[in-house]
């Protein structure tokens, strides 16, 4: 190992000590630390691993976490970035808090950000990468969803001797089968063939052949599905991993069968399901058994950040949701409007550049179809709270059950003291990120910021 890679690493571990055991907090200032040292000093701290990337615009946290808990089942220590901060200096710094491997394969299951897959992609080898969808997400960062997609093949195509484990029923990933790369595919298999087409302002509907509108069999949400095309015979690949049925949905659970295996995951919402579905097939592909995997998704364990994570606030269940683009957003609404019982509603938006700084993006939200007689109590917050205000105010939001506050500690203390014992705050990354701060400090959760 050369010096300054060694300077480097030494410097970065000391940060991460200090940082984790002093002040309790800090994932990427490490990175950061060692890369003004070392910029290329990623491929040193990598070289032993077998890593699977897991990338895309919506799931990538959650999938994630559900792959780590899949793969313990055979390999008791995966090294992985569980917070979410996935550009080069958070996964800088989870290597940097990487413990000895006694026995067995060193493997790091790293969520990455789309725009970072080619740059990671120079200093790791990886072993798969797992793709889970491609929506519009933070133009001021992506652009189109055509741009997102060729910034992660750009990393694809350094590896070709990777795995490709790639959601079948987004239509962009069908000609990842062009690569030299295997490809395997996942998708929804649990509704009857009906020609149908996706609704009008939906993205990525366009025949990646010949431009014609996509028609599909079945629809799971946005362009998602058992997509073809009617003029050209373009169709959605076979599958090797399936979501046969939906047994059973609330908020808070879906129970599911994947290639006939029934489980129950403990979070709600369709898009979810995707989720555990790219985990079992991360799972299948490193040789576990179906009951190994089912067993390690249904377990009820611990929450993951910022993802339906439930923190008790007083006398209050608040569960904390990240949103960030219109799919995202829509699918958490019909998730949350599925509760049977009162609930209160607080949105805090923040546009920043991990947030995306175009906050337009709210008004392709369905907040019209919420059951607001259902929900006494809505607040908005966050830094760019007149947005969002106007937005509750034209999907129709009773005046006399609205209350802004842009301050985050008064908003908190609003939330204390809803009608509701159940609250969903729907937070934007940094605004997120903030809460759980706040939160943290008044001792409701361990740990905030990262």
């Amino acid at each position: 190992m050369a010096l300054k890679s060694k300077l480097a690493i030494a410097a970065g571990k000391s940060s991460y000590w200090f940082l984790h055991n002093v002040m309790h907090g800090g994932t990427s200032l490490p990175g950061k630390i060692t890369l003004a040292i070392d910029p290329d000093v990623l491929k040193e701290l990598a070289k032993d691993y077998e890593i699977v990337i897991v990338t895309g615009t919506n799931g990538k946290t959650l999938t994630t976490a559900l792959t780590v808990k899949v793969l313990k089942q055979k390999y008791p220590e995966i090294l992985t970035n569980p917070s979410g901060s996935n550009m080069k200096q958070g996964i800088v710094s989870t290597f940097l808090s990487a413990k000895k491997v006694k026995n067995g394969k060193k493997i790091a299951v790293l969520e990455t950000d789309e725009a970072n897959v080619p740059i990671i992609s120079q200093y790791v080898v990886p072993t798969a990468f797992v793709l889970t969808n491609i929506f519009r997400d933070q133009l001021d960062r992506f652009g189109e969803i055509y741009t997102t997609y060729n910034k992660i093949l750009q990393g694809i195509k350094m590896h070709p001797q990777a795995k490709i484990i790639a959601n079948g029923d987004e239509p962009l990933f069908h000609n990842l089968q062009d690569l030299p790369n295997q490809v395997v595919y996942f998708g929804f298999d649990n509704q009857p063939d009906q020609d149908q087409k996706a609704p009008a302002n939906t993205d990525g509907v366009l025949c990646p052949k010949c431009n014609h509108i996509l028609h599909y069999y079945s629809r799971s949400y946005g362009n998602l599905g058992k997509y073809f095309c009617p003029h050209c015979g373009f169709e959605r690949p076979e599958l090797t991993y399936r979501m046969n049925a939906i047994v059973d949905q609330t908020p808070q659970s879906s129970t599911v069968k994947i290639d006939d295996h029934e489980f129950t995951l403990h979070i709600g919402g369709t898009y979810n399901i995707y989720n555990a579905l790219a985990a079992y097939s991360v799972g299948a592909e490193f040789n576990l058994l179906p009951h190994e995997i089912t067993k390690a998704l249904g377990a009820d364990d611990k929450n993951i950040f910022g993802r339906q994570e439930v923190v008790h606030v007083g006398d209050k269940d608040v569960t904390i949701i990240l949103v960030k683009n219109p799919v995202g957003l829509d699918q958490v609404l019909q998730m949350i409007k599925t509760d049977k019982n009162p609930f209160s509603l607080a949105f805090l938006l923040n546009a920043n550049y991990a947030d995306g700084i175009d906050t337009s993006w709210i008004w392709d939200g369905s907040f019209e179809e919420l059951p607001f007689d259902h929900i006494p109590s809505v607040l908005t917050g966050g830094e760019r709270y007149k947005d969002i205000t106007f937005r509750m105010r034209v999907a129709g939001v009773p005046e006399e059950h609205f209350a802004q506050r842009p301050d985050l500690k008064e908003a908190v203390n609003y939330i204390k003291q809803m009608p509701t014992k159940h609250v969903y705050v729907l937070a934007t990354y940094t605004a997120m990120l903030q809460l759980r701060k706040m939160l943290a400090d008044e001792g409701y959760i361990k740990g905030g910021m990262e």
